[in-house]
């Protein structure tokens, strides 16, 4: 049986297979191509006490009743494409974006790009790890 014949009586098999592949790689394609780069607690804190970044917190109102990273701002991920103008006043500091665990902080940076940022960076395990880490909070 050749190559061919077998993809033709297993097209079913084949395309689950390229689909499936395809999930299991593409965050890294994204990642590659996209303008943000992820930051841990300790390279976040490097950052701060270098080069004075935005500290982004885009969670929503109620879970910041807990605390934030000192000095962020709050803008919810919701609320981020259209309350952009807020925030031109900053394009020019490179952003460290973040949630509560990280996953809305990555989809941020690319509300971030398309408002011009160009230093952005997503900071890994959100809120959540830089507490867990016994770094400052701001209440």
């Amino acid at each position: 049986m050749s190559l061919l014949e077998f993809i033709e009586k297993n097209w079913m098999l084949v395309a689950t297979l390229v689909v499936s592949g395809t999930m299991l790689i593409w965050p890294f394609i994204g990642r590659r191509f996209s303008g943000a780069r992820d930051i841990g607690t300790l390279g976040a804190t490097q950052l701060i006490n270098s080069q004075n970044p935005l500290l982004l917190d885009v969670r929503e109102t109620k879970e910041v009743e807990g605390g934030k990273l000192p000095n962020a701002v709050h803008v919810p991920l919701s609320q981020l494409a259209s309350r952009g103008g807020e925030l031109s006043k900053f394009v020019a500091r490179p952003v460290i974006a973040y949630c509560e665990r990280g996953q809305r902080g990555r989809a941020a940076t690319a509300v971030l790009a398309k408002l011009g940022f160009k230093d952005v960076y997503h900071l890994q395990g959100g809120f959540k790890a830089w507490k867990d880490a016994g770094l400052p909070v701001q209440k």
